[in-house]
C-alpha cells in the first residue's frame, strides 16, 4: 500500500473533478476558512511569541491558503511547514503557498516554538495491517499475485494473534482486524513534538473512534470505488483511521484531547452555517452552489458524519472551540 501510493500521488495530482476524489478545501473556502478561525482563536488566547503552521500531505494547498487568508485577518502570520514528498503536489501547493517550507519527513520540522498542526485526510492514506480469524488462529494477510495482471490478499503464514486484542481473539472465522503502524508512529512522533515544543494539532478524517473488526480497505478512482488490488500506482488506496489508537498516542505523551466530534457538528459550532448565508446573500449568482457545498460538508447523510475531528493539544493551552465542551 505504501509503494502503490507513493508512485500514485507521485505521478499526477488526484484532486477535483476531473481527477479520483475531492477533499473538502477543494469542495468549498468555507471549510479552510473555519480551520483558520479554529488556529486563530487557539493563537490568540496562548499568544506564543513564535509559532509554526505545519500541514500533514497538503493537497493542492488549498485549505493553508484558505486557512492562513483567514490568520491574516486576526493578525496572525505564522511560517509555513508543509510534509510532503510528491514532486506532482509540492508544485501545485507552491502555487498555492509560494512561501511554504517543503519536508520529506517529520525530523527536519522546526524545533524552536510551538507547532499548530493540521492533517485533513493524511492518515487514511497510510498503509494498513490485516490480521484474519482462520480456523488455526489469527494470520495477516499478504498479498500474491492472483495469476492474471492483477493482486489478492490471502492469509499468510506467520501467528498474529498477539496483535489482535483480547475483545476480539474469538471473533468468527473471516474477521478481519486493522493496524496501522506507520499512523501509530508518526502520532508518537508529533505527540512527543507537541508536549515538549508546545502548540496543537487538527486531525480530520473518516474512521471509527473505538477499537473494532472489519474491512476498511478501499481504492477510488475517477470517483467511483474500485479493486485494490487491481492496478496498484494508478488508484487512490486508503483505509478508515482508527481514532482511539491516535488518541491513546497522545495521552501516553501526556497531551490533552478534544473530540473525536463530527465534522458536520464542529463546522457548524465554528459558524459555517452563518458563513454559508452571509455568502450566498453576497453571491446571490453562486447561492445554490454556496448553499449545496455547505450541506456536503456538514449534513450526517454527506460528509457530516462520515468524517471526525480530534484535536490533541500540549498542556497549558487553551480548551478548543468547537467540540461542544
Amino acid at each position: 500500500m505504501r509503494v502503490a501510493n507513493t508512485a500514485y500521488y507521485g505521478r499526477t495530482d488526484p484532486l477535483g473533478a476531473e481527477g479520483d476524489f475531492i477533499t473538502a478545501p477543494e469542495i468549498s473556502q468555507m471549510f479552510g476558512e473555519m480551520v483558520g478561525i479554529w488556529l486563530s482563536d487557539m493563537w490568540l488566547r496562548q499568544r506564543p511569541a513564535t509559532c509554526h503552521y505545519v500541514e500533514l500531505g497538503p493537497g493542492r494547498g488549498t485549505l493553508a491558503a484558505d486557512a492562513l487568508r483567514t490568520m491574516k485577518r486576526f493578525g496572525w502570520e505564522p511560517s509555513v511547514h508543509f510534509v510532503e514528498n510528491s514532486p506532482a503536489m509540492r508544485a501545485k501547493q507552491l502555487q498555492a503557498v509560494p512561501d511554504a517550507t517543503f519536508h520529506d519527513n517529520l525530523e527536519s520540522l522546526p524545533t524552536d516554538a510551538p507547532l499548530c498542526v493540521v492533517a485533513n485526510e493524511f492518515f487514511d492514506a497510510l498503509p494498513v495491517r490485516q490480521m484474519v480469524s482462520t480456523k488455526v488462529g489469527w494470520r495477516e494477510l499478504v498479498v500474491v499475485q492472483d495469476g492474471g495482471s492483477g493482486f489478492a490478499a490471502t492469509p499468510g503464514a506467520c501467528v498474529t494473534d498477539d496483535l489482535v486484542p483480547e475483545q476480539f481473539c474469538a471473533a468468527a472465522v473471516g474477521s478481519i482486524y486493522e493496524i496501522c503502524p506507520d499512523a501509530s508512529s508518526m502520532m508518537d512522533q508529533l505527540s512527543d513534538r507537541l508536549a515538549k515544543q508546545g502548540g496543537v494539532m487538527l486531525i480530520i478524517d473518516y474512521g471509527y473512534t473505538q477499537p473494532a473488526l472489519g474491512r476498511t480497505l478501499q481504492a477510488v478512482q475517477s470517483h467511483k470505488y474500485a479493486d485494490p488490488f487491481r492496478n496498484p500506482g494508478q488508484v487512490d488506496l486508503t483505509a478508515h483511521v482508527d481514532f482511539s489508537e491516535l488518541s491513546n498516542c497522545a495521552k501516553n505523551c501526556g497531551l490533552m484531547l478534544a473530540g473525536p466530534s463530527d465534522q458536520g457538528a464542529w463546522l457548524s459550532g465554528l459558524g459555517i452555517d452563518q458563513r454559508a448565508q452571509h455568502l450566498a446573500a453576497s453571491n446571490p449568482d453562486r447561492a445554490a452552489d454556496i448553499t449545496a457545498a455547505h450541506n456536503r460538508l456538514v449534513e450526517p447523510d454527506a460528509m457530516g458524519a462520515l468524517f471526525k475531528i480530534l484535536a490533541v493539544y500540549a498542556q497549558g493551552w487553551p480548551q478548543p472551540e468547537g467540540f461542544g465542551l
